[in-house]
């Protein structure tokens, strides 16, 4: 079982690319939109702020899972997902209905940029942190065999 689940963490960044490549190819109001056109705009320009740190997190977790969550790894993991989110956004640029400015590539790498604090800060350097803590759990519970 819990093969498995490293199996499905490991996937779930990959999985959430697919994910992202698919949203960015269709209008912004292909799945939802809101009622508010200042609601809607507001809300969709935020997600890019967590939209790329979910990815993110998505790969800490699978390195995690792995036992595998070093600094340099950390810091290659974040790198990749502020590269997807510039890529991400030259694709919108030739997606009709999209668009694609710098201020949205900045708000991606912001999102990961905070998350790469908060996990560096917490993980790597104060053992004693809640998120170390729970991490650390998460990361012993998954390698057990």
């Amino acid at each position: 079982m819990k093969k498995l689940l490293k199996y499905l963490l490991t996937a779930a960044p990959f999985l959430y690319m697919i994910l992202i490549w698919v949203m960015s190819s269709n209008p912004d109001d292909a799945v939802l939109r809101f009622p508010d056109d200042g609601m809607d705009r507001f809300i969709k320009e935020s997600l890019h702020l967590v939209e790329f740190g979910i990815l993110y997190a998505l790969f800490v977790v699978a390195l995690l899972a792995h036992g595998k969550l070093r600094f340099t790894l950390n810091f290659t993991v974040a790198l990749i997902a502020i590269f997807y989110g510039f890529t991400d956004e030259i694709h919108q640029s030739f997606v009709p209905y999209r668009s694609s400015t710098m201020i949205d590539a900045a708000k991606d790498l912001i999102g990961v940029t905070v998350l790469f604090w908060i996990v560096n800060r917490t993980y790597f350097r104060n053992p004693d942190h809640r998120l170390t803590k729970a991490m650390k759990r998460f990361e012993a519970y998954v390698k057990k065999d």
